[in-house]
């Protein structure tokens, strides 16, 4: 059985190559992949450079747990380093938003808590799968994004482009 994921992606070193890299390898792993506007963001809980950030849908047959482990596997093989810093840079940063309309606190929380209050993350959800609901507040994610109070974060369409080689 296809199911229908949501991931979101950001880079702030070395950010054409790692969201290049990073989508190559999304496109690899998964079907039917599909890219929501990059956008330029500030750093958030952080001094550092500006991000790349933007959302990808797919579909896949894997497990949460397999789709969470292709994630880490992908980060990886991008040079991600793991700390103990919640907020850093990073080469690439890959997290499974939402899988079909699954609410969960484990193996990961799902939807991600994230995508109400970020807008690097909303935002893009909001122009990727514009009537897409929220699996817990069953909002969509135009709404939620028209909602949202936009003076929080800056962002801003990115100067990006990548070329999608289809399986």
């Amino acid at each position: 059985m296809s199911h229908f994921i949501l991931i979101s992606v950001g880079s702030n070193i070395d950010k054409d190559k790692h969201t290049s890299a990073g989508l190559s390898a999304l496109n690899e792993a998964f079907s039917q992949v599909q890219l929501s506007p990059v956008y330029e963001s500030e750093s958030v809980g952080f001094d550092g450079d500006t991000f790349y950030n933007l959302v990808v849908s797919a579909y896949t047959d894997q497990s949460i747990e397999n789709v969470c482990a292709t994630l880490k596997q992908i980060e990886d093989d991008n040079g991600r380093v793991r700390g103990s810093a919640k907020f850093a840079s990073r080469t690439l940063d890959l997290d499974l938003l939402t899988y079909d309309d699954v609410i969960t606190s484990d193996p990961i929380e799902l939807p991600r808590g994230e995508v109400l209050y970020n807008a690097f993350v909303l935002r893009p959800l909001a122009d990727l799968v514009p009537t897409y609901k929220h699996p817990v507040v069953n909002t969509s994610y135009a709404a939620l994004w028209q909602a949202y109070d936009k003076s929080k974060q800056k962002l801003w369409l990115a100067d990006y482009t990548w070329s999608k080689v289809t399986k």
